[in-house]
């Protein structure tokens, strides 16, 4: 079977997959399948609104649920966790609205507003808004960077399986060392 099929079989499930745990990487890669006609843009857009709206929704009610607890047992996100509340004092709707674009803060934030006293409602529809915007952005500026490739390499025929095993390498080691060191970091 080769990269082709596999990602026409499996590339949506994969973006809703991987903008769950992670997103703007794998978001920028489904892009660049569409742009290469192995995906459909409004398809990957739309995987990639389910996976941030989803885990987002999730972070937010685990914060909501035991989000005190959670961080006094974990001081590493305690500074994080700082910043995205300072954020949040200055910034309320632009953050919940933007935090997908904050490095640093972009997973922890969720799960702060889940412990602050937004409303479930007001976070939900501001966070379907956000959702849109982000994977529209991420996905159309792959999609973008896949045209910039093509411009560049002219004859990508003959080299796009490479280079999308590669990619997908490379995104494969990225989460890898990512999640491992985030379990080294949880269990000291």
């Amino acid at each position: 079977m080769s990269i082709e099929i596999l990602i026409q079989k499996y590339g949506y499930l994969a973006l809703i997959v991987g903008t769950f745990l992670e997103g703007e990487t794998v978001l920028v890669l489904g892009g660049f399948a569409a742009q290469q006609e192995v995906l459909v843009l409004p398809y990957v857009i739309l995987a990639a609104f389910l996976g941030a709206l989803c885990s987002d929704q999730l972070f937010f009610f685990l914060g909501r649920l035991k989000g005190k607890r959670f961080l006094d047992r974990r001081p590493k996100f305690q500074a994080r966790a700082k910043k995205a509340k300072k954020l949040l004092e200055r910034y309320h709707t632009l953050v919940i609205i933007g935090f997908r674009f904050i490095y640093g803060i972009r997973n922890i934030t969720p799960f702060v507003l889940g412990m602050s006293n937004v409303k479930i409602w007001k976070f939900f529809a501001l966070n379907v808004l956000a959702a849109l915007i982000w994977a529209t952005a991420i996905g159309t500026a792959g999609f973008f960077f896949g045209v910039t490739i093509v411009a560049i390499l002219k004859d990508i025929k003959h080299y796009e399986r490479i280079i999308i095993l590669v990619i997908v390498l490379i995104v494969l080691v990225i989460s890898a060392v990512k999640f491992f060191t985030k379990r080294m970091v949880v269990k000291k």
